[in-house]
């Protein structure tokens, strides 16, 4: 007899399709810490790291125009802390643009261009501003011209500060205290503050010295601008918020500075 060779069957493999995996939902607690988490890093850094500010008058031109949207470095004015080794703090120096709050009103911010630190002597000369005997280069300012001039503004401290002029009762009785051969000499701990639109800005000539627990930080860029009416942000009352967020959602397109968008400030 012939032995056949018999093969063993071939078999046949089944793949089978892997089962569908369910996604995994969030449950309410998981949901709720979330929306904490991200609550509690914004609500950090807009506290601690950077604010955004709206400019609401025209103190700053042209540097800075109402209805710029700022946003401001928090940090690298403030005072050092062991906590953020990392941080580059420093003090506020000549030139700086900075946001503070006003003396006396501590819920109004303002911002303005630093002009004067401690120790600095200072005085006005048509409208140039004189620190410790050197004259300051300052393109960003309004300029001083014959129709424009005031002995007050532009020639300060010549002309002391006085409540007819608009300046405050008490700064108007504190700066002859700080005068000294035609200079008002800058207190340790105290900066004095100017608007780059020297004619119409109410700054450290009218209000007197900013202390150093007063400003808040520095204009880092400007993320959006659009075109806004000088005294559109001293009005109230809820028709005048919605007729204006009414104007801005309509015209947003052709109203907004868009060659000011992300614009560094200097």
């Amino acid at each position: 007899m012939t032995k056949k060779n018999t093969l063993p069957p071939k078999t046949s493999t089944e793949v089978q399709p892997a089962p569908e995996s369910k996604p995994v939902e969030e449950t309410p607690f998981e949901a709720v810490a979330s929306i904490c988490t991200v609550l509690v890093v914004g609500l950090f850094i807009l506290t601690f790291l950077c604010q955004n500010f709206v400019i609401p008058s025209g103190s700053m031109e042209k540097t800075l125009l109402v209805g710029d949207h700022l946003v401001v470095d928090r940090i690298t004015l403030a005072p050092p802390t062991s906590w953020m080794p990392l941080v580059r703090y420093r003090e506020p120096m000549r030139g700086d643009i900075v946001v503070f709050l006003k003396p006396g009103e501590p819920d109004m911010f303002l911002v303005k261009r630093l002009v004067g630190i401690p120790g600095d002597r200072i005085h006005l000369r048509n409208g140039i501003v004189i620190v410790n005997g050197v004259a300051q280069s300052a393109p960003h300012a309004q300029p001083t011209t014959f129709e424009n001039h005031s002995d007050f503004l532009d020639e300060f401290p010549a002309v002391p500060p006085s409540v007819d002029m608009n300046a405050t009762e008490t700064w108007a009785v504190d700066a002859p205290n700080y005068i000294k051969d035609g200079d008002l000499v800058i207190p340790p701990g105290k900066y004095f503050m100017m608007g780059d639109n020297r004619h119409n800005s109410l700054d450290s000539r009218y209000w007197g010295f900013v202390p150093r627990e007063n400003i808040v930080g520095r204009p880092l860029f400007n993320y959006w601008s659009f075109k806004t009416p000088e005294d559109q942000y001293e009005q109230t009352g809820l028709g005048n918020s919605l007729g204006w967020m009414t104007h801005v959602a309509v015209h947003f397109l052709t109203e907004t500075r868009w060659n000011r968008t992300l614009h560094m400030i200097r």
